[in-house]
């Protein structure tokens, strides 16, 4: 049995949604573990700590836990066209990772939601794979024969599934993103589970 890591950020839900439906398509195949994990929230406040242990939602990733996957998927609600600051604050401290090597070769793939349909949804995908990349990481897309992909009204991108929640913050996925997100963890533990042999 392969672990495959899904490390998510989310505020309102929608990017726990798609990580929950990314973990379901992991685990869809035969010999892959999904393990859903996020991150603490960062403060402007120098002296602000969170807890150890998250009072609900997924443990916290540890660097170990990314150490030992067998791939990752990464998401992030948009920032401005960016990721969230609690992910990049947590990239920002794999540097002992890049330094052993230790995520090369492993595949990942990457995902988001936004207020808007013009939110950032690409450029925040693009800024997730960057890091990933440095890592020597193989980066896991969304093909177009996938038919949600050229269908779909609301998110999703051939970089990445994404997710529109507008205004209202409606973190429920559309038929389209909910497909989308679990083929999408279908095919990275599909390739990470060829890479592990």
């Amino acid at each position: 049995m392969i672990q495959l890591i899904v490390l998510y950020y989310s505020l309102h839900g929608s990017t726990l949604n798609l990580a929950k439906k990314i973990a379901q398509g992991i685990n869809s195949v035969e010999g892959c573990e999904a393990l859903l994990r996020t991150v603490p929230k960062v403060s402007t406040v120098c002296e602000a700590t969170e807890a150890d242990i998250p009072e609900q939602g997924a443990p916290y990733i540890t660097l170990e836990e990314l150490e030992h996957c067998a791939g990752l998927a990464l998401g992030s609600g948009t920032r401005f066209g960016n990721m969230s600051a609690p992910i990049k604050y947590f990239l920002d401290g794999t540097s002992g990772l890049w330094l052993n090597g230790s995520l090369i070769g492993k595949p990942a793939t990457v995902f988001t939601s936004t207020n808007t349909q013009h939110g950032g949804q690409e450029s925040t995908l693009l800024s997730m794979m960057l890091p990933l990349m440095h890592h020597g990481m193989l980066i896991v897309g969304v093909p177009f024969s996938e038919e949600n992909l050229s269908q779909t009204t609301t998110g999703g991108t051939p970089y990445g599934v994404s997710h529109v929640e507008g205004s209202e913050h409606t973190p429920i996925l559309s038929d389209h993103e909910s497909q989308l997100a679990f083929n999408q963890g279908k095919r990275l533990a599909t390739i990470a589970l060829k890479l592990s042999k």
